[in-house]
């Protein structure tokens, strides 16, 4: 006898009536900056809380050090250079800076300085100099560096950007974008931790010369730990910022202020905004039971359905009530079943927020009925119907 394995297909839903939360499509409500550009996310589920002109081409200015940076901290970390290495200053990345006005650290030509501090250099004091000795010693030449870089980044995903130097020194050609700087430093937090809390000092002193970082936010909110500033004539004053408090940070990009001031000022204002307006709300973990389903044919009845990643999710704080949660999945599932198989997804839904999607995944394993067991199911099902 030929036991047709699921002779009923029905869609179930679950709905759970929670408190819950979804990922942003965009901000609570508008909100005006004078950043003629800006991005804010979150760090942890990637959710943006605000975004203005985020994919517009804009030099980028000193906030470019970070991808410097970045490919140092690569080299530190895959053991090819130590902190103690000694690098030369040659005479041309010492030409290339010496007179032109912009932020030194102030490296004799002929000298050698320690990664340490080179790196310090390049992070506290927005040192060109320093970017120069540390784009020579990476590849030859700092041309050579900008191709290298140009094509690092791409691969980080800044799709937007064309680096043509090591220190954002002002170049037609050297773009990015605030989205793809924010992609950047969530890849220096999340890659080298170790290192990372280099931005949040205060200060540095190189060659008798104490130079502070600029950072405003250092100095004025609290849980702020980096990352770098910028300027230029052209792109304005701009700032690659992070903040972290308990167990959430939010990242955030500026361009285009108008004053060291305005960048201070704004800079703080929108932190502010972004961590009075929105919350994090974990939902589920990985493992979390989200409902029971009903098995067909197997050894046991019903299977826990559970959560297959962790779901923790971003939204305003006054839209959390009324959202919808639910478990979607064709049953009853046929046996055999496979622990962590997944076999539905969950649903999380609300007027005029993004659909977030999660993975259902059996919670257990579940054999197969033996010949008499399914014979005896299948005529109980002919007889009676499915249930419910």
């Amino acid at each position: 006898m030929k036991i047709d394995p699921l002779p009923s297909i029905r869609l179930l839903v679950l709905a759970l009536c929670l408190l819950v939360a979804v990922r942003p499509a965009a901000q609570a409500e508008p909100l005006e900056t004078s950043a003629r550009q800006a991005i804010i996310l979150d760090y942890r589920t990637g959710a943006i809380l605000l975004e203005k002109n985020a994919d517009e081409l804009m030099a980028p200015s000193s906030m470019s050090k970070l991808m410097t940076a970045y490919l140092v901290f690569e080299k530190l970390k895959e053991g090819s250079w130590k902190m103690d290495d000694r690098l030369p200053v040659s005479e041309t990345s010492w030409k290339r800076h010496f007179k032109s006005g912009g932020s030194l650290m102030f490296l004799p030509v002929g000298s050698e300085a320690k990664v340490s501090d080179l790196i310090r250099g390049v992070i506290i004091q927005s040192g060109n100099d320093a970017c120069s000795v540390l784009a020579e010693a990476h590849s030859g030449t700092e041309e050579a560096f900008a191709e290298f870089a140009t094509r690092r980044a791409r691969d980080l995903g800044m799709r937007n950007t064309t680096l043509r130097n090591a220190s954002g020194w002002p170049d037609p050609e050297h773009l990015t974008t605030a989205r793809d700087l924010s992609i950047l430093a969530r890849r220096l937090i999340t890659d080298f931790p170790e290192f990372f809390p280099i931005y949040s000092e205060r200060e540095f002193v190189f060659n008798g010369i104490k130079q502070g970082n600029r950072n405003p936010l250092l100095y004025g909110v609290s849980g702020a730990d980096g990352l770098k500033t910028g300027h230029t004539e052209l792109a304005g004053y701009g700032l690659v910022g992070t903040v972290k408090r308990g167990e959430r940070r939010l990242i955030m990009v500026i361009n285009g202020l108008k004053s060291m001031k305005d960048r201070a000022e704004e800079s703080q204002r929108l932190i502010e905004w972004a961590y009075r307006e929105f919350e994090n709300y974990a939902l589920f973990k990985v493992g979390d039971v989200v409902t029971d389903a009903e098995v067909w044919l197997g050894e046991q009845a019903t299977i826990p359905l559970v959560a297959a990643e962790r779901l923790e999710v971003t939204m305003p704080r006054r839209a959390r009530q009324g959202m919808k949660v639910t478990a979607v999945y064709t049953g009853p599932i046929a046996a055999p079943i496979r622990r962590g198989e997944v076999v539905g997804k969950l649903v999380i839904t609300a007027p005029g927020i993004e659909t977030v999607e999660l993975p259902l995944a059996a919670g257990a394993d579940v054999a197969k009925l033996g010949v008499i067991g399914r014979i005896s199911t299948a005529l109980r099902h002919i007889l009676w119907g499915p249930k419910g």
